[in-house]
């Protein structure tokens, strides 16, 4: 069986909750991969894990490390265009973590299926 490469778009995640993210940008993603961590191995509902997670980030975020389970992969230009590179290149089953509609059309175009924030961030 495959596994599933979850993507998750670190500045749309971020960006759906308001608790202060924007003061500490890289602070925000650091907090979001360590929450991530569990999924990897877990999943995510209708995608039982162990999943191929990877944490795309951008601008002040560039700078913040992959963990154990979670890949960071920094986008030299715009995080959507990598992201949508990133599902061109899985050759498996991906699921696309963001609200941003002009990247959901874009990945799902390639075979992605994209779920909400709130899936990683609980409801």
């Amino acid at each position: 069986m495959e596994t599933t490469t979850l993507v998750v778009d670190a500045a749309n995640t971020i960006g759906s909750v308001p608790d202060g993210w924007w003061r500490d940008r890289r602070g925000a993603v650091e907090r979001l991969r360590d929450l991530l961590v569990p999924y990897a191995a877990d999943g995510i509902p209708g995608h039982p894990g162990p999943l191929d997670l990877v944490l795309v980030v951008e601008g002040a975020a560039r700078g913040v490390e992959g963990v154990p389970g979670v890949r960071v992969e920094a986008a030299g230009g715009s995080g959507d265009d990598r992201i949508v590179e990133l599902v061109a290149a899985a050759g498996a089953p991906c699921v696309v973590v963001t609200s941003d509609r002009e990247l959901r059309r874009r990945v799902q175009e390639l075979g992605a299926r994209c779920v909400g924030p709130r899936t990683v961030y609980g409801a």
